[in-house]
């Protein structure tokens, strides 16, 4: 399998950079594209699709192709997958029916391939990821070929710049704020392999969330959760008087570990508060009576353990990659800044493949000690190769 990646910051660009890639004779069948929403994706998605080419896309919170980091604009992997080794679905949804729309879907791949990866991208900037994981797997039920293998699940959750108000995942002729996105991949034919690593480190005493409900944090240690955040690691948040519900980008540099047993923690990133009562509004479902530690924003050793990790996937030093795909928590490029380059060219340099990617609002997969999990201020990584 063949891949190639490109970008642009117009539909023109694209087009020309897509005329080049073709220039050897090289035909794609599979695109997956990641464009901010300030880019038509109307005409790139008229633009593949004239061409016969199939749509995987998801818009983002900056965009990344081959260790280059681009904002406001177009990234694109062109894979010429054989077109018997995938499915593309499309399914719009809600928070009242993200667990059942999830679960058709795992159906869905069960009855296309006997052993099928899912990478996925949900639009929608409240939606909780959660109910996807569990849906797609609850629906695909236990795998034939082994009842300790976990159905493969991959992706990340759409972004919009930041301005945190909707966000779209499309395809050919489908464009939806609120909609799951899959491309479900034949794992007898096609190797997906990849990890889900953070490098966020905890501090302090571990606390009880004592009030919640889903992804709303009431109290932690019987105290407002807004309140507790703020005094116990000593940031002012200043919030808007105006609005009872408000977005505050300072408090995702300082998300929530939820302590697990015999497993990675997993972090949920409180992405909004609410003036009135002191809530958290996360990122993903946090239970009543979770065990939760605060997490510091990460240094650079951070960088080191997610590129161990990815590296960690390859079964020997010598295997290779046709593509790779990442999602990556938008917080950590806030975090880090231009030095997510140095991130970026190490975890390509191990697999020496194209690469093409985003920073996200939420990520999916699998950690070195987990299962299949909706993730936050995570890094995903993603390697496809053709068997």
């Amino acid at each position: 399998m063949k891949a190639k990646s490109i970008k642009g910051k117009s539909t023109e660009e694209i087009s020309s950079a897509f005329t080049e890639s073709m220039a050897d004779g090289f035909k794609p069948t599979l695109a997956i594209v990641f464009i901010s929403v300030k880019q038509d994706r109307e005409s790139i998605s008229k633009l593949l699709d004239e061409k016969g080419i199939q749509i995987f896309g998801a818009t983002t919170a900056g965009e990344f192709i081959d260790g280059e980091i681009e904002e406001g604009s177009i990234v694109m992997m062109l894979l010429d997958m054989n077109r018997a080794y995938f499915k593309i679905e499309f399914l719009e949804t809600s928070r009242e029916t993200a667990l059942e729309d999830a679960n058709k879907l795992g159906i869905t791949g069960k009855e296309t391939f006997t052993n099928p990866a899912f990478i996925i991208a949900t639009g929608g900037v409240s939606l909780d990821g959660e109910p996807f994981v569990e849906g797609i797997t609850q629906g695909f039920g236990k795998p034939p070929s082994s009842v300790d293998r976990e159905v493969t699940i991959f992706g990340g959750k759409a972004g919009d710049d930041l301005a945190l108000e909707s966000t779209f995942v499309f395809t050919n002729g489908k464009s939806k704020d609120h909609a799951l996105l899959a491309l479900i991949i034949d794992e007898d034919k096609i190797d997906v392999r990849g990890i889900a690593t953070c490098g966020w480190k905890a501090i302090g005493t571990t606390k009880t969330v004592t009030k919640s409900e889903g992804n709303i944090v009431y109290t932690i240690d019987d105290k407002p959760a807004l309140d507790m955040l703020m005094n116990y690691l000593g940031v002012e948040i200043k919030l808007d008087d105006n609005k009872e519900i408000v977005s505050f980008l300072s408090s995702w540099y300082y998300p929530l570990q939820l302590e697990r047993e015999n497993v990675d923690p997993v972090i949920r990133t409180a992405m909004f508060a609410n003036r009135e009562d002191r809530s958290l509004i996360c990122s993903g479902n946090v239970p009543q009576g979770s065990k939760i530690k605060f997490s510091m924003p990460p240094d650079f050793d951070s960088i080191e353990t997610v590129v161990a990790e990815c590296k960690g996937i390859k079964d020997n030093a010598q295997q290779q990659a046709d593509a790779l795909i990442m999602f990556s928590c938008v917080s950590r490029y806030l975090s880090f800044g231009i030095v997510m380059k140095e991130e970026l060219e190490q975890v390509q340099k191990i697999w020496d493949a194209p690469m093409a990617g985003f920073f996200s609002y939420g990520e999916y997969g699998k950690s070195k000690t987990g299962k299949y999990d909706y993730h936050n201020n995570t890094c995903c990584l993603v390697a496809l190769k053709e068997k």
